[in-house]
């Protein structure tokens, strides 16, 4: 099988394309086919050593995929072959096949494709983790995403949006503001051209946001939390700007505020029954036509390379899939 390599840690023009041997499972595990790989944040950071896990070299990247299930070890009752499933790993996903956990599979409804399907678990999972269970959001409250048009973004928008929120799109550009639009955001904020707080204070009448949904870090996340609502929430999804704030914690002492960690993948590990909950509302909402994703591109897989540098340098809106030849 075709698999893209990390043979040593750095930048995605440092990955290579080859054939390696095909997978077996072990116990408990499930050899899935893959059909279509989703690009994250997450896979430029692991090929440089830069994630919460570290794999050793070689490895692929890749955490979420969608497919067949070829294979099955031994004790797995849950699927069989030929099933059509979406898989999370932490890497491995960026190949013609992949190795998961039979626990951590999500059944495909009918009326979902593989390319969607790939690009749907880690940005969807992670956004109504974090705006459900973490950030308890409510119908009619003022939802702020910084960074709306990235992966995590377009769908904390769209799922928002479902949950009965106003939502307040911040992006760095017209057209990356234009995806927002099209994906359900109220009101929109330019903080590449325009002041997030004096934006902020316009949408809001000087209230402030219930919710902050920040998966960037860097410049934008203490002027957000300046301008929350009293008892509002700030959730820390990432750090895609590459700077981890320093925040002032008096803030949150004046504004009466949570800050809020929001990790899915250790969540989808301590509570999988919880996360299995979430993954059946979520598929729900997909085939009643509240959540979509916002396909950027398809690549083949090999111009994995391409795609994780488009990704790094934020010239995404939505995701990047990657699909085999088959």
């Amino acid at each position: 099988m075709k698999a893209v390599l990390c043979k040593k840690l750095g930048p995605p023009d440092a990955l290579v394309v080859e054939d390696v041997p095909s997978l077996s499972p072990r116990a408990g595990q499930v050899v899935v086919a893959v059909k279509a790989a989703g690009v994250n944040f997450p896979d430029t950071l692991i090929i440089q050593g830069r994630y919460q896990f570290k794999p050793e070299p070689p490895f692929s990247p890749g955490g979420e995929v969608a497919g067949v299930v070829k294979a099955i070890g031994e004790g797995v009752t849950t699927v069989k072959p030929g099933d059509r499933v979406i898989a999370a790993a932490t890497w491995g996903g960026f190949a013609e096949e992949m190795v998961a956990d039979a626990e951590r599979l999500v059944p495909m409804p009918d009326d979902m494709d593989f390319v969607p399907a790939s690009a749907f678990i880690l940005t969807y999972g992670t956004s109504y983790h974090a705006l459900r269970d973490r950030g308890n959001l409510q119908p009619g409250e003022t939802l702020l995403v910084l960074g709306a048009s990235g992966g995590v973004g377009l769908a904390a928008v769209q799922i928002g949006k479902a949950m009965g929120a106003k939502v307040i799109a911040a992006a760095s550009s017209e057209a990356k503001l234009d995806v927002c639009r099209r994906n359900g955001a109220d009101e929109v904020i330019n903080y590449g051209e325009e002041d997030l707080r004096s934006r902020i204070k316009q949408i809001t009448g000087g209230k402030g946001v219930d919710v902050v949904y920040d998966p960037v870090g860097g410049p934008y996340s203490e002027p957000a939390l300046r301008d929350m609502a009293w008892n509002g929430r700030f959730l820390v999804v990432g750090f895609a700007a590459g700077d981890i704030p320093k925040i002032p914690l008096n803030l949150a002492l004046l504004k009466g505020c949570s800050i809020v960690g929001v990790f899915w993948g250790a969540f989808t590990r301590t509570e999988p029954e919880h996360n299995r909950r979430n993954n059946a509302e979520l598929m729900g909402m997909y085939s009643k036509g509240l959540v979509r994703p916002h396909i950027h591109a398809t690549y083949p897989l090999e111009r994995a390379a391409e795609a994780l540098t488009e990704v790094m340098n934020k010239r995404v809106s939505g995701k990047i899939v990657l699909v085999t030849g088959d």
